[in-house]
């Protein structure tokens, strides 16, 4: 007997959603909707279950799949911060499209296989230039998104997770803790930006994330 597959996630580019979902229907039948606030779910008649975590917010009245196709199509301006321990980026997307950035990179000492003093030494000296490292980051942010941060509808984050919570714990930035920018809790795995990452940053954090059950 073959085994059957576990859940999985997947994502989906904005622009093949609706497509996705007509598949979805075609190969398990017409599904029936559950909306609640931070989620969708679609349950079709065969048990193959897809649901859609509402990263941008609960969806407006209607038909669930236009809204969600709708919401997920818009083309927003966000803020972006993605940040590591030797190199740091910032943007603004319209949509996908970066439209202002700027990114940096820092010497941080890796870590040594020396022990006692020898260790501390090291360890005090990577600390102070991952700290060197951070407070230019934040400067860079505070240039970029504060004079525009009236005008971003969420705050998108990248990188290592310590190094971007290091970064906007900076005093200056607090206008960016505000709640209407909160964009889930998620900070997306990317590797050390460069200008390369943040212009592709737009397409990697709009990407539909679908949790699919064993069947679907």
């Amino acid at each position: 007997m073959t085994p059957q597959p576990g859940p999985r996630t997947i994502s989906v580019a904005p622009v093949r959603l609706a497509g996705w979902l007509a598949g979805f229907a075609e190969r398990h039948g017409t599904p029936a909707a559950e909306v609640a606030p931070d989620r969708l779910t679609l349950r079709a008649p065969d048990g193959a279950e897809a649901a859609f975590p509402l990263a941008w917010g609960p969806l407006p009245d209607g038909d669930p799949l236009a809204a969600l196709v709708a919401e997920a199509t818009r083309e927003r301006r966000v803020g972006a911060v993605i940040a590591r321990r030797q190199a740091h980026a910032v943007g603004v997307f319209d949509g996908a499209r970066l439209v202002a950035g700027r990114h940096g990179h820092h010497y941080v000492q890796g870590r040594t296989k020396a022990g006692g003093w020898s260790q501390q030494r090291y360890s005090r000296r990577r600390a102070n230039q991952a700290g060197k490292s951070f407070d230019a980051a934040a400067d860079d942010v505070a240039e970029v998104l504060l004079p525009v941060v009236d005008t971003l509808e969420a705050l998108i984050l990248g990188g290592d997770r310590a190094a971007v919570a290091a970064v906007l714990a900076h005093p200056d930035l607090a206008p960016l803790a505000a709640e209407r920018l909160r964009h889930g809790t998620a900070v997306f795995g990317v590797p050390d930006p460069n200008a390369g990452v943040l212009a592709g940053f737009g397409e990697l954090f709009r990407k539909v994330v679908v949790e699919l059950n064993q069947l679907a």
